[in-house]
């Protein structure tokens, strides 16, 4: 029974959304490629051996895969899945033949090609968070300050109760969330708070405190504090409704937040600011697909926003094997009026390849270390 329960409430979550955002990626790869005379041979959910599939008209193998942990487009005239060319091969082909591979696409095609995976994750997240907020609005409340909490930023900085912050850093604020979301990626970094009080406003610099806390299923999560609590009296807790173009709008705003804070959260990293170990991999993954399913289909489509924007930016990390290492191998070509040499798009591509598998085995340890932690 544990074992059963185990893989309806967290494998079966964990694979359908992650199916649809793999589908998704790459058949925004498969509709521009094909838009570009490339042919496809082979369309698949999943890695290793095929399960079901068919192929159709076109000759492409429709398939699922038995490894659930991405999947892949290989177009005709690649060496495998990661879109390598095959030199060898292609050298043997016909003119006609060889028009119908990626490689023998105009570049700014084959450049199209590529980003439109990503780019079918990032509409993937707007048009969620469309639906969302078309259905279900949004629940806000003013940034007015109820209570600061003692030993903290905003107590130290001079924050009372009954303040209203109206900026931070210059950038307006709308709602309480605005200032949890600015304040969450930035630990251990002087802001400035601008808050209105008596209806002066007053500019007053603090510095969040990297802080740990559990979520409601007893995740631990690092995120910036500055310790102050709004209520539903101060804050004026409401559902805000939107009509289907206000929704999109809000989409487009939520989208951009993810990246924003991705971005942040990743220069975090780098600077010391966070610890690595919040990098999580598949199995955090899986076991944050369970947790969202016990709160509803919303909370699923929210997750699957969030990882779609996620799947998006990684995939245009410029790294080799990544869309993104071959738009670099693009520009580069742009710029020398030729390829790069096989020789060095193979030494290329099997550094990209360490690289991405190194990220795998460190963030499966950081889930595996969570879990026994």
């Amino acid at each position: 029974m544990a074992i059963l329960s185990f893989i309806t409430g967290y494998i079966v979550p964990f694979v359908l959304v992650l199916s649809l955002l793999v589908f998704v990626h790459e058949m925004g790869h498969y509709l521009v490629g094909r838009w570009s005379g490339v042919r496809v041979t082979a369309f698949s959910i999943g890695f290793g051996p095929e399960l079901i599939g068919f192929t159709d008209g076109h000759g492409t193998r429709w398939k699922i895969s038995a490894v659930p942990l991405g999947g892949y487009v290989k177009f005709f005239g690649d060496e495998d899945a990661s879109s390598r060319p095959d030199s060898e091969g292609l050298a043997q082909l016909s003119e006609a033949e060889r028009a119908q591979t990626l490689a023998g696409a105009k570049l700014w095609k084959r450049a199209a090609t590529v980003a439109a995976g990503p780019i079918a994750n990032f509409i993937l997240a707007i048009v969620i968070f469309t639906v969302l907020f078309s259905v279900y609005g949004k629940v806000v409340a003013d940034p007015v300050v109820a209570e600061v909490r003692p030993d903290s930023a905003a107590l130290e900085a001079g924050v009372q109760p009954g303040d209203r912050l109206v900026a931070l850093d210059g950038e307006t604020i709308r709602t309480f969330d605005d200032v949890r979301r600015y304040v969450s990626i930035r630990p251990e970094t002087q802001i400035t708070v601008t808050v209105e009080r008596a209806g002066q406003r007053l500019d007053l610099p603090m510095v969040p405190k990297r802080s740990e806390i559990t979520d409601q299923f007893g995740n631990k999560v690092e995120l910036g504090l500055i310790g102050i609590v709004t209520n539903e009296q101060s804050g004026n807790f409401r559902v805000v409704n939107f009509t289907p173009v206000d929704a999109m709008v809000e989409g487009v705003r939520e989208t951009g937040h993810i990246v924003t804070g991705t971005f942040r959260y990743i220069g975090n990293l780098v600077t010391g600011r966070m610890k690595p170990d919040q990098l999580g991999g598949p199995v955090r993954v899986a076991q944050a697909s369970g947790q969202m399913a016990t709160l509803g289909i919303a909370a699923v489509l929210q997750l699957a926003a969030v990882l779609s924007v996620s799947i998006g930016l990684l995939n245009l990390m410029p790294v080799p094997v990544l869309d993104g290492g071959h738009l670099v191998f693009y520009a580069i070509e742009a710029v020398r009026g030729k390829p790069l040499g096989a020789g060095a798009q193979e030494i290329a591509f099997r550094i990209g390849l360490a690289m991405v598998l190194s990220l795998m085995v460190f963030a499966t340890w950081n889930d595996i270390s969570n879990l026994i932690g």
